[in-house]
């Protein structure tokens, strides 16, 4: 008797890579950085009290502790019974659609960085860079096909 294939979740989820969640964060911290040394200029030429500067610091801190588990707990990419949504990708084109309104789903390369294409109806499409997820890239596609399967009505054959 064959094995019967992985009971697939209701709704699978993919964070942002840690070396992209590093960038993120990284180039907040600079930002924070510069508002800071402007901040202190501005602060020790106006006269301003030191506790301007502290509310600066405290007010950067606390956007990058923010930023930070944002980019570790909220999903950029969504799969769940019905359909997928896509979060915080430039380009994607279409952020989130139902499974039935995927007509083809292809692997390509868009400016050397493998993504997956979402194809819908009316010329619309949505693009996936999978570099910038933390799974592994053959993983997210067999994911992408077995939700895309159960959301078009199909099952497997036994």
């Amino acid at each position: 008797m064959p094995a019967s294939p992985p009971e697939l979740p209701d709704e699978t989820a993919y964070h942002l890579a840690p070396a992209v969640a590093a960038r993120v964060v990284g180039g907040l911290l600079v930002l924070l950085a510069l508002v800071l040394a402007v901040g202190t200029l501005v602060i020790a030429v106006a006269g301003l009290p030191l506790g301007v500067l502290v509310a600066l610091v405290v007010g950067g801190v606390v956007a990058v502790v923010g930023v930070h588990l944002a980019t570790r707990r909220v999903p950029v990419v969504r799969f769940d019974r019905t359909g997928y949504r896509v979060r915080w990708v430039r380009g994607t084109g279409v952020r989130e659609a139902a499974w039935t309104d995927v007509t083809e789903a292809v692997t390509a390369n868009a400016e050397r960085v493998p993504v997956v294409v979402l194809r819908l109806d009316e010329e619309r499409s949505t693009t996936i860079p999978v570099t910038v997820l933390d799974v592994d890239r053959d993983q997210f596609v067999r994911d992408l096909q077995a939700h895309l399967q159960r959301g078009s009505g199909l099952r497997p054959l036994a």
